[in-house]
């Protein structure tokens, strides 16, 4: 499978530039995927090796024949135990880029997307038991009303939980296609596809408790990597960039930055631009994807 086809890397070269990469350093891909980032690093490795994670099986087919590669089939939630298993405990960087793959959008089967009318899926882990399907006909009320509204920050969010419970009382929420169906007649007039996006997000990361993950990772890369190792994550809506934004800037996801007794921050990490690197408008015009990427760096002290 082509890696471009399945994925285009996003702000490619701003990623291979954060994490200052030596040719000798031992690097994780928490995202796969296509392989569009790991190509790139093995490209400036000589001795070095890099670890690539991804839970979705069709990864598989974009791994790289390359001695100084290695794949595992993972969520990167479980980031320390599977690379103690290949006796690596540091690291010199670690790179994610979070969010859905082009291919899972483009994979009508998937029920990722809008475009397609398929079964209400949305798993990254086809081996997880949870779908959409399930949860929007399992959850209740006041459930569905907190995950609209968090997740996909819906404002209406409490009138769309009573329409799904509603519908599904008469017959399942089975396909996309029934579910963009009930959203039509709720979505304020002009922004459909935004209000689309916003409940299927909603839905995908409960299916995938994304955010929960990202949080597990987080804690967990600061014992991995190095002093001076680099930690670069490009996220690509606001709850994600928020839990990444505190913890390298404050070392936690909420609350102040502790300080030590003379008033300097306590925390792992330093961030090494104070904003967030968006992608340049040609890069947007070529992937729109990239539009909404931020990209954050970080350097373990």
């Amino acid at each position: 499978m082509n890696d471009q086809a399945y994925h285009i890397p996003v702000m490619l070269q701003a990623c291979m530039e954060g994490l200052s990469i030596k040719p000798d350093g031992i690097y994780v891909d928490l995202t796969f995927g296509g392989g569009g980032h790991s190509l790139e690093l093995l490209k400036r490795l000589e001795n070095g090796h890099l670890y690539g994670f991804d839970q979705d099986e069709d990864a598989v087919e974009n791994v790289p024949k390359d001695k100084r590669f290695t794949f595992i089939q993972a969520n990167f939630r479980d980031l320390k135990k599977y690379l103690r298993l290949y006796g690596v405990s540091q690291v010199d960087g670690i790179l994610a880029d979070l969010g859905i793959s082009s291919h899972q959008i483009d994979e009508p089967g998937r029920g990722f997307s809008t475009r397609f009318n398929a079964d209400l899926d949305m798993r990254m882990n086809r081996g997880a038991t949870l779908t959409a399907a399930k949860l929007l006909n399992t959850a209740e009320e006041e459930e569905l009303h907190r995950i609209f509204g968090q997740y996909g920050e819906i404002k209406n969010a409490k009138r769309l939980a009573a329409a799904v419970i509603r519908r599904r009382d008469s017959s399942p929420i089975q396909s996309t296609e029934d579910f963009v169906e009930l959203l039509e007649k709720l979505a304020p007039r002009g922004k459909f596809h935004k209000y689309y996006a916003q409940a299927f997000q909603a839905l995908r990361i409960v299916v995938n408790d994304e955010l929960d993950a990202l949080r597990e990772m987080l804690e967990q890369s600061t014992d991995i990597l190095k002093s001076g190792g680099r930690l670069v994550v490009m996220s690509y809506h606001s709850l994600e960039d928020r839990l990444v934004k505190n913890f390298m800037n404050k070392g936690k996801f909420h609350g102040e930055a502790e300080k030590d007794f003379y008033g300097n921050l306590i925390r792992p990490l330093v961030p090494i631009s104070r904003k967030a690197i968006m992608a340049d408008p040609e890069e947007v015009t070529l992937n729109k994807r990239a539009r909404s990427a931020k990209l954050r760096i970080a350097e373990k002290l």
